[in-house]
Order: structure tokens, then C-alpha cells, then sequence
């Protein structure tokens, strides 16, 4: 019986969360609990931000940056300890922010900041509060060691987003993590980051901190990967939008990761991978309320739920490209010609929508679309509307629900729909329309679907 949690930059963001995530895993200890722990809250931000005046030879405003970052953590260790740190913890501060000082010095004499630097500069932050953490553990007699993740966290050399090497995390897992491992003792890494087979720092891109951690369970075969943040659970719809949105007691792999492409903030894209090929149940709850509602993703999910639908999520902004010719018509090939250059170009298309003689498909608002235009235009008239919003119905019963067509355009009757795709594997149906009517539009669906009159 083993078990990953994971806690974002709010759930260590001060003492007080600290004490919080100090209790949820010493209740876990006899699950022989593995922790993974980000960067205290807005950490990353002040790390990059401090490699960027690096880069611009602003040596000193990059020193102060990294100064406010150590003293922000030596505050929250006083507020601890409320005395004197560990001396072990002291030693780590000290020797870690030297290493990091003496980085962003080179970085603006050069005023070169390599994707490999960054990595470097940013894993401060990981490195720093999972120290904290375990060694706040260890001054409660709590059992408890601290495994720097890179001994174990292999990658690709591909900086600032590098592929993890899964078949090689296993085998380090085992000699490296395994034997600290046991019941009723904690184990406390760090999400994010890792390193290369030559031992140089690594990270697996922003929000890779719940990929860590379903890497991790995976490699361990984990019982459960439970993903802590400030939120209960995964949401029927972004609170932001809609204010009541209810946690989604029980999903499935495919609508997580459905939802977690389309917009829903909580998990990043690429989390649910590592759990659905190893068959562990992830869990996503609330660290200040434990003992609250939760949202439990399995291979199966709901199945057995008479909902329509599971959630909505949306993203913006997003542009729109519309291909046209007439050379569609009967000809083999001219997809395959359009894909290619998006391909090349290295640009990622997330909805498709085509007709006789046009295809529609969604970009992101970076996309190069100059670039894009320049080669399509070789052998089609292009066309691009930006600004716009993609909002994607997600359940495992939309193709198997009567009616449920009706109800979605009759409750956004009002709103103009500019491109439609059902998804290839028929759990995700996919709308665009103007930015300005996104939030109205997740507003409308989600009272005609999970309102009081959707149940009656």
C-alpha cells in the first residue's frame, strides 16, 4: 500500500499552510505516503523574473529578487520554529542560495540566459520548501526523509519542458526511493523538476508538478495519487464564470483529460497520462478543507451517473483558420497537405471542423499566423478570425443522451456559434464563439445542464 499526494505553491504558501500540510501527511503516514511539493506560492514567478534581469545585466535587481525569496522562506521557518532553525535546514539555505546567487551573477556578465540556466535558477524554489517541509516533520518525531527527486526524476535533455524517461524512472525508483519508503514513514520530494542522465537540472515545464507526482505513483505503483490544491475537486465549470459550480464527485480518465486540455485549470494537460496507463485512481481536494468534497478521476469514472454531461470548460483566446478550395472536392491528399505544414511549423491544432470544400480548425492566439497564411495560401484562400473562445462540453453519456443537441443551442440560442466539432472519441462537444460571449455562454450551458431545472 503506497501513496503519492501532492501539494501546490497555495498549500505551502506560509507557516500556517505549512502546519496544514504537515497534518494531512502525518495522517497518511501509515499509507507509506510519498510527498511531492511545489515551489511556495509565487516562487517560480520571482525565480524567472530574477534570471530575466539576469539576462539584461540588472545584476543587482536580480541579487534583490533572489534576497526577497530567501527571506520570504527564512520568515515562514521563523514563524515555524519560532526560534532558531535546524541547523541542518540553515546550512541548506545558505548553500543552495550561494549556488543560486553565483548562477544569476554569470548569467549578467554574460547577459546569456540558456534554457538550461533557467532550469537551474528556478528549481530554488522546489528544492526550498520540501526542505522546509521535511525537516518540520522530522522536529515533530515525525518519521520522515528527504529525496532530492532528481536521483530519481529522469529526463530528455529538453529544457524548460523536458520529456520524462518513464522506463528508466521506474528502475531509479526502485534503488533510490523504494528502500526510504514504509509504513508510518514520509517521504518528501519535490514536483517539477529533474535531471538528465548526466545529472544537470531539468524541468518538465509550468504546472509539471502534478506530473511529477502521477510519474512518480506510476513508477511505485501507487494505490492513489491524490493532487491537493485550493479547490474541492474538479468543478462542473469554472467558479470564476459560474460562481455555483459543483465539485464532480467521480470522472474518468478521459473526461479529466479532456478537461484538463479544454481549459479546466485545476490539472495539467499532461497529469492523467502516467495514472491511466498504470490504472491508479487520482484524487483532487481541498487542503484546507481535508475533510471535504473531492473529485476521484478512475478508468471507469461516473459510469453509472444519469448526467448528461460531466462538465464545461472553455479557453480563450483562441484564433480561428479557415481553409478553402475548390481542390477538396475528390482529391486525396489535401489534409494530409494542410497537417503538413502545421507539422513544420510546429504548431499544435486543438478542434477540427470540415465541409466539402473548407476545413475550420482552432489555434492557439501565439500561433504564427503570418507564417501559416504564407504557406497556405500557395494552394488555398486562408481566412482568420481571432479573438474568439473555444467552450467544449465534456461527458462519457453525450452521444447516448436524446435531446441533448435541443437543449445545448437552445440554451445559447441567443449566442452565435461559429464553428462546431464532436470530439473523434464522441465525449466532447466543441463550440467557438466571440471572446466576448465566452463567460455568457458556460453561464447559459451549465444552467440548462446542471441547474435546478436540468434535474427536475
Amino acid at each position: 500500500m503506497s501513496l503519492v499526494l501532492k501539494f501546490g505553491g497555495s498549500s505551502v504558501a506560509d507557516a500556517a499552510c505549512v502546519r496544514r500540510v504537515a497534518e494531512i501527511v502525518t495522517g497518511a503516514a501509515a499509507r507509506s505516503p510519498v510527498v511531492v511539493l511545489s515551489a511556495m506560492g509565487k516562487t517560480t514567478d520571482a525565480l524567472f523574473a530574477a534570471a530575466q534581469a539576469a539576462e539584461r545585466g540588472e545584476t543587482e535587481a536580480a541579487l534583490k529578487a533572489l534576497r526577497e525569496v530567501v527571506a520570504k522562506h527564512k520568515q515562514v521557518c521563523s514563524e515555524l520554529w519560532q526560534g532558531e532553525l535546524p541547523v541542518d535546514l540553515q546550512q541548506f539555505i545558505e548553500a543552495l542560495s550561494t549556488q543560486i546567487d553565483m548562477l544569476l551573477r554569470g548569467v549578467a556578465l554574460l547577459r546569456e540566459l540558456s534554457a538550461r540556466s533557467r532550469d537551474a535558477i528556478v528549481s530554488f524554489g522546489e528544492l526550498l520548501s520540501s526542505q522546509i517541509v521535511a525537516a518540520f516533520l522530522h522536529s515533530r518525531s515525525v518519521p520522515s526523509a528527504w529525496l532530492d527527486v532528481r536521483r530519481v526524476m529522469r529526463t530528455d535533455a529538453g529544457f524548460g519542458g523536458a520529456e520524462p524517461q518513464t522506463d528508466e524512472i521506474a528502475t531509479l525508483a526502485r534503488i533510490e526511493l523504494t528502500p526510504l519508503m514504509g509504513p508510518g514513514r514520509i517521504v518528501v520530494t519535490q514536483g517539477y523538476i529533474g535531471s538528465t542522465k548526466d545529472g544537470i537540472t531539468t524541468t518538465l515545464g509550468r504546472g509539471g508538478s502534478d506530473y511529477s507526482a502521477s510519474l512518480l505513483g506510476a513508477a511505485i505503483g501507487a494505490d492513489e495519487v491524490q493532487i491537493w490544491t485550493d479547490v474541492e475537486g474538479i468543478l462542473t465549470a469554472d467558479p470564476r464564470m459560474v460562481p455555483e459550480a459543483m465539485p464532480i464527485l467521480e470522472l474518468s480518465f478521459r473526461e479529466g483529460a479532456e478537461l484538463a486540455a479544454f481549459g479546466a485549470r485545476v490539472l495539467h494537460p499532461a497529469t492523467i497520462q502516467p495514472a491511466v496507463e498504470a490504472n491508479i485512481p487520482v484524487t483532487v481536494r481541498h487542503t484546507m478543507r481535508p475533510l471535504g468534497k473531492f473529485s476521484t478521476i478512475t478508468a471507469k469514472g461516473g459510469s453509472g451517473s444519469a448526467r448528461p454531461a460531466t462538465a464545461i470548460a472553455s479557453r480563450s483566446p483562441i484564433q480561428v483558420i479557415t481553409i478553402e478550395s475548390t481542390r477538396m472536392l475528390a482529391q486525396s491528399g489535401f489534409l494530409a497537405r494542410i497537417f503538413e505544414v502545421f507539422g513544420r511549423l510546429g504548431v499544435s491544432v486543438d478542434v477540427v471542423a470540415t465541409a466539402e470544400v473548407s476545413v475550420s480548425l482552432t489555434v492557439e492566439a501565439n500561433a504564427p499566423i503570418e507564417k501559416i497564411k504564407r504557406e497556405l495560401d500557395a494552394f488555398a484562400h486562408v481566412s482568420v478570425a481571432s479573438d474568439r473562445a473555444l467552450v467544449a462540453l465534456v461527458g462519457e453519456r453525450l452521444k447516448h443522451t436524446p435531446g441533448l443537441a435541443a437543449r445545448v443551442f437552445g440554451a445559447i440560442s441567443s449566442i452565435n456559434v461559429e464553428m462546431i466539432s464532436m470530439g473523434s472519441n464522441e465525449i466532447n462537444l466543441s463550440l467557438v464563439v466571440e471572446r466576448r460571449d465566452e463567460a455568457s455562454a458556460v453561464r447559459m450551458l451549465h444552467q440548462a445542464l446542471f441547474g435546478s431545472a436540468a434535474t427536475k
